[in-house]
């Protein structure tokens, strides 16, 4: 296959073949959903993007004979760190074509810088944390990823393998028709378990959604702070977030559930979005844009992201009202396939209760680590 180059992106010519590599590499690829370039730099700027106001970066890319064959990014994510009490560094963004050498030498070099800056095991795909896409796809690979969600070719589980990686934790996506789901039985529990909290769901205001999102923070970081893998988001970066998502969200698929004015849940699902941008090719212009206002009007289907509650509540049944407010909500709407993702493995009272409501399990995507 010919030699190859790992360099670390310095300069703008670099940064481009980072960002177009996968545009190229999944060019003939059905189910890729292309991300719009402008988000993608948006992700990837170092300085201004508030991830990394507590993380470090660094990018590569794999070239031969000067153009692109594959890319990595070798992170230290210093609020990891300082939460779980480890060294660990991560690696992101990773693309390659169908070579173990390829592979093998961006995950090697993901973990030279990484452990150079002391870390003591690599872990990814995170791009650039659980907060943001991550795992390798690993089964389902015959539709394309909901909004939010990765995708990547079926030879990743294998070169990431034979690159020296191991399993560290599987994600579960699962699929289900919002019209199929029998409600019944939640929503006699959510009624009781809300009235007995004196717990009042409702939608995120848009008129106040800034006070809305900083509210809904506070609860994220607690009622996620045990799971595997959590990364505490700044502030700054959940408002960020809460930006970017106030384009595209329903506000009867974002609940909040207040007692007494206090926050003490909330549930967040999304329209597919990306049922609008695979059309639009990853360009807003000339055409994309438009492309998108016309498919965003046909999107049915619809991901929940999250729903938490606070731990004192986590035990009373009011997840049960979050869940068939949503389910309800979803079918006023029109919503048809509804993807709750990504659940991890190892949490079975959230994977037998979606087997038993009728879910089927249809995604599997791996975090991999190298010590």
């Amino acid at each position: 296959m010919g030699g190859f180059d790992v360099v670390a992106v310095r300069d703008k010519r670099l940064l481009k073949e980072f960002v177009e590599f996968p545009y190229a590499l999944y060019r003939n690829n059905p189910h890729w959903v292309p991300p719009l370039r402008i988000a993608v730099k948006e992700l990837l700027d170092r300085g201004k993007h508030p991830f990394y106001a507590n993380a470090d970066a660094e990018f590569f890319v794999a070239l031969r004979d000067g153009q692109a064959v594959g890319r990595v990014a070798a992170i230290i994510d210093r609020n990891h760190n300082r939460f779980h009490g480890e060294n660990a560094g991560f690696f992101g963004f990773f693309e390659s074509i169908d070579d173990d050498e390829v592979a093998a030498a961006l995950i090697a070099k993901a973990r030279e810088w990484t452990f150079e800056r002391g870390a003591q095991v690599l872990r990814g795909p995170v791009s650039p944390s659980t907060n943001y896409e991550c795992g390798t796809l690993i089964d389902g690979f015959d539709s394309s990823p909901m909004v939010m969600m990765s995708y990547n070719p079926a030879y990743y589980p294998a070169l990431m393998e034979r690159a020296g990686l191991r399993k560290a934790k599987d994600l579960y996506a699962y699929l289900h028709h919002a019209d199929s789901i029998d409600t019944a039985k939640i929503s006699r529990v959510a009624e009781r378990s809300l009235r007995a909290h004196d717990i009042h769901i409702r939608p995120i205001s848009l008129k106040n959604f800034n006070a809305d999102v900083e509210r809904v923070w506070d609860v994220y970081n607690s009622a996620w702070m045990k799971n595997w893998g959590f990364v505490p988001m700044t502030r700054d970066e959940f408002v960020l977030m809460g930006k970017e998502m106030k384009q595209i969200l329903k506000p009867d698929l974002v609940l909040l559930g207040e007692k007494a004015g206090r926050v003490v849940g909330f549930a967040l699902a999304l329209p597919d979005v990306n049922q609008a941008l695979k059309p639009a090719g990853g360009r807003l212009f000339p055409a994309g844009l438009l492309k998108i206002l016309y498919y965003q009007r046909l999107i049915r289907n619809v991901r929940v992201l999250a729903l938490g509650v606070v731990e004192e509540y986590r035990a009373t049944g009011v997840a049960a009202g979050f869940y068939a407010a949503l389910v309800g909500n979803a079918r006023r709407l029109g919503f048809g396939n509804c993807e709750m993702s990504w659940i991890l493995e190892d949490n079975v009272l959230m994977n037998r209760s979606l087997l038993a409501m009728g879910a089927t399990r249809y995604k599997t995507y791996r975090i991999y680590e190298w010590n």
